[in-house]
């Protein structure tokens, strides 16, 4: 694959909700991924050059690192349990756009109920707690695109 054929395929990676591409032929394999925490381009060629993968990550590293490092240095998020997102997805708050929410700030929440859904491949699977706890904060926003391990909710085991 030539350099400004790959140029044009991330650019229509990035332009897109896409988070991984994949792409195998005799010749070559491409294996773009992206996310809030890093962007990672494969490229396995042998006629591919190696400057490629280094350019393409530079930019990408930096911007994360640096914009969740306020994020993690706040005392109180050290204090409560962090309930993660257990695949990758759509975090929904309620059951159907027009309905409840499941939880909000404050509520107390019983082992088995269900906090939100997480949407994957139109699948709604539903996000249940382990135990007894009362919710501090919901992190991630009605339809927002979640990884694995992100943290959906903050809460305090009771």
């Amino acid at each position: 694959m030539e350099i400004k054929d790959l140029r044009a395929l991330i650019k229509m990676i990035t332009d897109t909700d896409i988070t991984e591409f994949e792409m195998e032929n005799e010749e070559e394999k491409i294996l773009i991924k992206r996310g809030k925490e890093q962007e990672v381009i494969h490229v396995s060629s042998p006629a591919a050059p190696q400057y490629m993968q280094p350019a393409a990550q530079a930019p990408a590293a930096p911007a994360p690192a640096a914009a969740s490092a306020p994020e993690e240095s706040a005392p109180a998020v050290d204090a409560y349990e962090a309930i993660t997102s257990p695949i990758v997805g759509t975090f929904y708050r309620a059951p159907a756009p027009d309905a409840d929410p499941y939880v909000e700030v404050g509520s107390i929440v019983e082992k088995g109920q269900v906090l939100c859904i997480v949407e994957a491949m139109k699948l709604m699977n539903e996000i249940e707690v382990e135990f007894k706890c009362k919710v501090i904060e919901i992190v991630k926003q009605n339809a927002e695109p979640v990884e694995f391990g992100d943290v959906l909710f903050r809460v305090e085991r009771l």
